[in-house]
C-alpha cells in the first residue's frame, strides 16, 4: 500500500482501516504492505510516508478476518531472524491464522545507511536469507534448541506460544534469481512472488520446477504470485483480464496491486465492481 495520502500523517489509520475493509469485501486473498525503512526512490522519493510493515499489518488484523496478511518482501537485513519469526508468529496469532512470512535477500541500501542498519554483499545477504528461513523452520518446530549458522548463532529457539497455522505459516520468496532464490523457494517456501517481467514468467516458473524436480518438492504446492503488470485493471479492465489468462495459463496464481492514491478503498471498490469477479473465473494451470 502507497502511504502518500492526502492529509497524513493523521489520514492513515482510517484510510488504510477502509483499504483492507474493501480488499476484504471485493474477494481479495492477500492484503499486503512493502517493508521499507525509507519509501522507494524508483516509486517515490524516500522522504515521502512509509509506516513499519509489521505494526501496520498488527493495525489491518483487527479490522479484517479473513484475508492473509503478510510483507512483499521483508529484506533479511530488517530484523534479527529470531525476531522476525516471533514477530510474524505474533501476526499469526493475532490474526487467528492468516499470516505469512515473506523474505527476500534486501536491496535497498540508502535505507540500510541512513539508519545505520549493516548492509553486507549480495552474496553474504543471499547465506543470511537461508539461515533467516532456517531458524523460522525451527522456531516454529519442537526444536527449541540452538542454532548455529555462519551468520546467526541462537542460543535457544524459543518461541511460545506457536504459530496458529501448522505446520507452520507459510513462507513466501520474493525475486527471480534463477540459482539462489528459486533454488530456495523450491526447497523451503511454500509460495513465491516472481520479481519479473510478464515475458521472463514462463522461463523463471521453469526454472523453479527444474529445482523442485532436483530437490524432490511438490511445483504444484508452491503458491505462484507476481506483481501487476502495466495494465490498469481499472482503466482498461479487459486488457487486463487478457493479461491475467496469459498469467494463469503458466500457472500464476495470484497477481499483486498497488492501490492506487489518493483513494486507495475507492480505487479497490472500482477493481470489485470492474474485474474483480471475471478475474475470480480464471483457473491457473496446474502441472
Amino acid at each position: 500500500m502507497d502511504f502518500n495520502i492526502p492529509g497524513e500523517p493523521q489520514t492513515i489509520a482510517p484510510v488504510m482501516r477502509d483499504t483492507a475493509i474493501a480488499a476484504e469485501e471485493v474477494g481479495g486473498s492477500w492484503f499486503t504492505v512493502m517493508d521499507h525503512y525509507f519509501q522507494m526512490e524508483r516509486f517515490r522519493t524516500a522522504l515521502d510516508p512509509m509506516l513499519e510493515a509489521y505494526t501496520a499489518l498488527g493495525f489491518v488484523a483487527g479490522v479484517t478476518s479473513r484475508i492473509k496478511l503478510g510483507t512483499v518482501v521483508t529484506g533479511v537485513t530488517y530484523r534479527h531472524p529470531g525476531l522476525l519469526a516471533k514477530i510474524a508468529t505474533t501476526l499469526d496469532v493475532l490474526s487467528e491464522g492468516r499470516a505469512f512470512l515473506g523474505i527476500g535477500a534486501a536491496w535497498y541500501e540508502r535505507e540500510h545507511l541512513g539508519l545505520g542498519v549493516p548492509y553486507p554483499e549480495l552474496k553474504v545477504r543471499f547465506e543470511m536469507l537461508e539461515e533467516a528461513i532456517q531458524i523460522a523452520l525451527q522456531m516454529w518446530s519442537e526444536n527449541d534448541g540452538p542454532y548455529e549458522g555462519t551468520h546467526f548463532q541462537l542460543a535457544e529457539t524459543i518461541n511460545h506460544p506457536t504459530a496458529i497455522q501448522t505446520p507452520h505459516p507459510p513462507i513466501v520468496i520474493g525475486g527471480a534469481g534463477e540459482k539462489k532464490t528459486l533454488r530456495m523457494v523450491a526447497q523451503y517456501a511454500q509460495g513465491c512472488n516472481l520479481i519479473a517481467a510478464p515475458d521472463e514468467v514462463e522461463h523463471k516458473l521453469q526454472v523453479l520446477r527444474e529445482h523442485c524436480d532436483r530437490l524432490g518438492t511438490d511445483y504444484d504446492a508452491i503458491e505462484k504470485t507476481t506483481q501487476g503488470g502495466a495494465t490498469d485493471p481499472v482503466e482498461d479492465p479487459d486488457a487486463f483480464l487478457r493479461d491475467a489468462e496469459k498469467l494463469a495459463a503458466l500457472g500464476i496464481e495470484h497477481v499483486h496491486f498497488r492501490a492506487v492514491t489518493p483513494d486507495p478503498a475507492g480505487w479497490v471498490r472500482k477493481f470489485g465492481d470492474t474485474v474483480a469477479e471475471r478475474l475470480t473465473a480464471i483457473e491457473p494451470a496446474k502441472g
